[in-house]
């Protein structure tokens, strides 16, 4: 049974200076009642116009906290513990338990209680209304003291008696080790900081879901989007990092036309537990498990995403400035709300004009692998911790393994390269702490702590995309800088060969003008890894496994050809928005049917082939019966994109169409499938790729919108060399006249014909006098690797100087 809350013998003030309801402040008021009580204060005021729900509460003042400090003469105590701390006479645990000894022993003055008690009756309307108590510190959420988290929370605190307790619990949070440790660094004076304690009324979330939002990828910073993660129950196991939530992503540009739905990535966390409401006991919350059910479905669905995305958006713009946001919703209305916002503060402080690329120099066995924090690599030795009383064991320089952290781990993180963690998400406390400290992390691994043991050598690589992983040993890797400032403008486009969505937004400060080249296949590989045929035709399928694999990849789908479809759809998007309005040019999937035999699902599919490489491959697969349904689902994905997303900076292309007849059947193909060059804008290109491209330059222009020429497979069809031979490597050369002659043909029927035409090819990223040679025929667009991108495109103005030169004289 907690204990009745004592009261001090004497009135301190006048309790009306103690407490201030949310509608009655604003941002002006932080040093009054924190930045987080502060900011629900503004937003109950200014945008609960606008539709965005903000549960009811109050706020205890900075004077509150120094009534209570004074009446309880606790000022005494800090400065002692402090010094003593200082000195080296005790440490931080003992000087930190000494204080918040005191703070639990004493007593609240008779006017606090009083003001507080009444503000909650007010609040309850005559009930035990449950609610939230937070803390709100005064030097807290400013952009100098970013990380948050470090004071308590209680949930579900109900009735007079344990809300004062809880209150009393807030003001000694005030000095957790991690508060004093973080204060002590950024040499905040303890006497100075204050503490105010909000009070909220409860959102049932324990009944429904919780989580966060950012206003910006917080990985990469693109700022855009939204990012929402969410768990089941109440948000602590989010915040913390218990589990792994939901993450969906909103492309914010889109969201005020109301007829589209830009959502751009939806990924299941596997949300294994929830924080609900306990029954009886001496605590008011308990973890359980979630059900399978629960763990197999989204916790929000698209309308309440795209709730939350423009919510959190109205409040960017509100606060001009990227926000971080805690959000529920209450699972007997079914409402959603905000329950608390402040600045986000990590990739507010970088430089939108500097990129630093991590690249590693060898690969190697993979030992597990969870979700990639930031784009870095680090290597060092396993400091494999469990428990927070043994951090002093971390040592400096190693890759700290543990089940996962909270703000108590904060000076341990601090020491290491990088961290991995069996729980978590990409907002989880870790992946928080480890942005702002500039260290990649792994997190959500799920098993790390049973593979990776203490004082292994290892390398955790978060530069590969959205996975993260830790590979055996330490690896060779470079690390690059580059500043995209004061680079000379080139009439040519350069633009950028993206392979995975999330290299795209890693790269959306180059200066591009749009991606050249979007693989499918790779998005088939490494996103979805199944056969579309064989969702296709699942049923037919005989290989047990196989069916046992895709059943796995595609819980939730009764219908599993639209696993595809919402897969393939969300990461186009996801590239799509990286340069909205920019054109995208997405190529249709150009396996060869060895690569889709790799696929799951594809031996069965698959017909042997003695040369795939000129066999059944592109333009040829689309109206074919082998593949045509399989076609249907990457033209109804590209059409979602286009007509439902609103990406309509999307332009399809089609790869290895040997003749204008195939052209013609092509086309026919995606029309019937609801894909037509011309509605909605559509443009549709071909790669320029095969001789016959060139010989019939004219007939090709006459069915398409533009060109792209792919100088690998050009040069392999030209000089009869296989590209991918390693007995003929000597003779395959993009830079050969033979090809050179080819290419410059190619561009004079091109412009005859009105048609833009570019190259997409690897050549101009591995040659820079072949960018030369580009620019000197007249090219429209130079797509190149993201890391060439900007050496390149000096190559490509210095050869438009020069070239200019030449016409001059």
């Amino acid at each position: 049974m907690r204990r009745a809350p004592r009261l001090a013998r004497r009135t301190y003030t006048n309790g009306m200076d103690f407490i201030r309801t949310f509608d009655t402040l604003s941002l002006s008021d932080v040093a009054l009642v924190g930045g987080k009580n502060a900011s629900l204060g503004e937003m109950t005021r200014e945008l609960g116009h606008s539709g965005i729900r903000v549960p009811a509460g109050f706020a205890t003042t900075a004077d509150a906290y120094r009534a209570f400090v004074d009446a309880n003469g606790l000022a005494a105590v800090i400065r002692t513990e402090i010094d003593r701390l200082r000195s080296g006479e005790v440490t931080l645990a003992r000087a930190g338990r000494a204080i918040r000894k005191r703070f639990l022993r004493a007593e609240i003055p008779e006017g606090l209680a009083a003001a507080i008690v009444s503000a909650y009756q007010a609040l309850s309307a005559g009930d035990d209304l449950d609610v939230a108590v937070r803390s709100s510190a005064t030097a807290e959420d400013l952009p100098e003291a970013s990380f948050a988290g470090q004071h308590e929370t209680f949930l579900n605190v109900r009735g007079e008696d344990d809300l004062l307790d809880a209150c009393r619990r807030c003001f000694a949070s005030l000095f957790t080790d991690r508060a004093i440790f973080y204060r002590e660094e950024k040499q905040f004076d303890h006497l100075r900081v204050a503490l105010s304690i909000g009070v909220q009324a409860m959102v049932r979330s324990d009944l429904a879901c919780a989580g966060v939002a950012f206003t910006l990828d917080p990985d990469s910073g693109f700022p855009r989007v939204v990012v929402i993660n969410a768990g089941l129950g109440l948000g602590e196991t989010v915040v913390k990092g218990e589990i792994t939530p939901d993450q969906y992503m909103v492309f914010k540009p889109l969201l005020d036309q109301p007829e589209l739905r830009p959502i751009i990535q939806k990924s299941r966390g596997d949300k294994a537990l929830k924080l609900v409401y306990a029954r009886g006991g001496t605590h008011a919350t308990r973890i359980v498990s979630a059900t399978a059910q629960e763990r197999d479905s989204f916790a929000l669905d698209d309308d309440e995403i795209l709730q939350l995305a423009r919510w959190s958006a109205a409040i960017e713009t509100h606060y001009r400035k990227p926000m971080d946001i805690e959000w529920a919703k209450d699972g007997r209305s079914g409402e959603l709300f905000i329950v608390q916002a402040r600045p986000e503060t990590v990739q507010a402080r970088r430089s939108a004009h500097a990129m630093v690329t991590y690249q590693l120099g060898e690969s190697g066995r993979t030992i597990v692998e969870g979700m990639a924090i930031g784009e870095a690599i680090a290597a060092g030795k396993v400091s494999r911790v469990l428990d927070v009383d043994r951090i002093s064991e971390v040592e400096e320089g190693s890759i700290l393994v543990t089940r996962m952290t909270d703000p108590d781990w904060v000076p341990a993180m601090r020491r290491v390269a990088g961290i991995v963690t069996d729980a978590g998400g990409r907002t989880c406390h870790s992946a928080i702490i480890a942005r702002e400290l500039g260290i990649p992390a792994v997190v959500g691994t799920g098993n790390a702590t049973d593979l990776l043991r203490d004082g292994d050598e290892v390398t955790i690589s978060c530069a590969e995309g959205e996975r993260g992983r830790v590979y055996e040993g330490v690896l060779p890797f470079e690390m690059t800088e580059t500043t995209v400032d004061e680079i000379t403008p080139t009439r040519t486009a350069v633009m950028m060969n993206i392979g995975m969505p999330d290299a795209a937004l890693r790269c959306w400060r180059l200066p591009a003008r749009g991606i050249g080249l979007a693989r499918l296949e790779f998005i088939i590989s490494e996103a979805i890894r199944i056969h579309p045929m064989a969702l296709v035709r699942f049923d037919e399928l005989r290989d047990h496994d196989t069916r046992k694999e895709i059943e796995r990849l595609t819980r939730g789908y009764e219908d599993k050809t639209r696993y595809f479809v919402d897969e393939l759809a969300l990461a186009i998007g996801k590239i799509a928005a990286s340069q909205y309005p920019q054109p995208v040019i997405v190529r249709t999937s150009d396996f060869k049917s060895n690569e889709y035999a790799n696929l799951i699902g594809g031996r069965e599919l698959e017909p042997p082939e003695a040369n795939p490489m000129l066999g059944l491959r592109g333009a040829s697969r689309y109206y074919s019966p082998l593949y045509r349904e399989g076609f249907a689902l990457e033209c109804l994905a590209l059409r979602r994109v286009r007509e439902v997303m609103g990406f309509t900076n999307v332009i399809v292309m089609i790869p290895f169409c040997r003749t204008p007849d195939e052209a013609d059947r092509v086309l026919a193909t995606m029309a019937s499938f609801g894909l037509r060059r011309g509605d909605h804008g559509l443009q549709v290109n071909v790669m320029c790729e095969i001789p016959s491209n060139v010989i019939l330059t004219e007939e090709f222009a006459r069915r398409f919108d533009g060109f792209s020429i792919g100088s690998n497979d050009l040069t392999q069809l030209i000089l009869g060399v296989d590209r991918d031979s390693q007995l003929l490597t000597y003779l395959f050369d993009e830079r050969s006249e033979a090809v050179k002659q080819m290419i410059r043909q190619v561009f004079t029927r091109a412009h005859a014909s009105g048609r833009k035409i570019g190259i997409c090819g690897q050549a101009p990223s591995d040659y820079p006098e072949f960018a030369a040679f580009l620019v000197d025929c007249g090219i429209d667009s130079i797509s190149l690797n993201p890391d060439t991108v900007i050496d390149t495109r000096r190559t490509i103005a210095e050869a438009e100087t020069r070239l200019a030169a030449v016409g001059a004289a």
